[in-house]
């Protein structure tokens, strides 16, 4: 009977450890830019900005959307689906101003650095306003630190990220003709 109960708990366990990798495997997104992918290892400290995130790649928001806030030795961000792509009437002086259809969420802060290569997500003054936007880093900002949500890191293609089109620097960063994420998928 205890070696029944033994095969069943290392069945069990088995089960539970191989259900674990599944799982990990889709806490990953990948952007496709003009220069190669870029994947995206999602935080478990910030688990409803990162399922916003796998939310809007699964259902394609994010394909064609423009980094529209680019600074040199600072971020890239991008993000803002309710602005659509050129087709849809993607408006490029508002781009940046908008989210999702979605709710914003709540913050989820937690002690994570801004260091080169961290997703973090794009708000506005009020803490809870996150909704679509997310930004990467260039170079470590500590000052953001326990201020913006830290939903990920960029687990490869910083090269490709480094690429992205730079925005003028007397207009906060904005960026004329932007390059754009070309499609984001959920996963590796």
């Amino acid at each position: 009977m205890n070696i029944l109960r033994l095969a069943f708990a290392g069945t069990l366990f088995l089960a539970t450890a191989t259900s674990a990798v599944v799982a990990k495997a889709a806490d990953f997104i990948t952007i496709q830019l003009k220069d190669g992918s870029v994947v995206i290892e999602l935080n478990d400290k910030a688990p409803k900005h990162a399922e916003r995130i796998k939310q809007l790649a699964a259902a394609g928001e994010y394909d064609n959307v423009a980094f529209h806030r680019v600074i040199e030795g600072f971020m890239a961000q991008t993000g803002d689906v309710q602005y659509g792509d050129m087709e849809d009437g993607y408006q490029p002086q508002a781009a940046g101003t908008g989210g999702s259809s979605l709710p914003d969420l709540p913050a989820e802060f937690s002690d994570v650095p801004f260091e080169r290569g961290t997703v973090g997500m794009a708000r506005a003054q009020d803490p809870n306003s996150a909704n679509s936007q997310f930004f990467i880093m260039f170079a470590p900002g500590d000052f953001l630190n326990g201020q913006y949500t830290v939903v990920g890191k960029v687990v490869s293609g910083m090269e490709n990220v480094d690429k992205i089109k730079r925005g003028d620097d007397a207009n906060n960063g904005a960026v004329t003709d932007p390059d754009r994420m070309i499609k984001v998928t959920v996963g590796k």
